[in-house]
């Protein structure tokens, strides 16, 4: 079992985190720039942490030197997402 993801990022934010929905995809915020596969790094970690899964479990599939990205978790089911990151679609607001 495994989830996809679509993830849009904003590097060299002075605030990271997780921050919601924005046109479908999760909002992450990153402190580090996107340079050498550092923001790929941190976005991963994050994902982990914040997932409580290990960082072997998360790939990023599509999008590595974009913005939007498309991320695959292992191990997870949609609804332990939902719940664990509180996503809520804009549509059902």
């Amino acid at each position: 079992m495994s989830v996809v993801l679509n993830v849009r990022v904003t590097t060299r934010a002075a605030k990271p985190g997780l921050a919601g929905m924005r046109d479908g995809a999760l909002l992450v915020r990153l402190s580090a720039p996107p340079v050498e596969g550092a923001a790929n790094a941190e976005l991963i970690r994050m994902l982990g942490d914040a997932l409580r899964v290990p960082r072997r479990a998360i790939t990023i599939v599509s999008g590595k030197s974009s913005r939007r990205k498309i991320v695959r978790i292992e191990g997870v089911t949609d609804e332990y997402v939902v719940a664990t990151l509180k996503l809520q679609d804009a549509n059902n607001s």
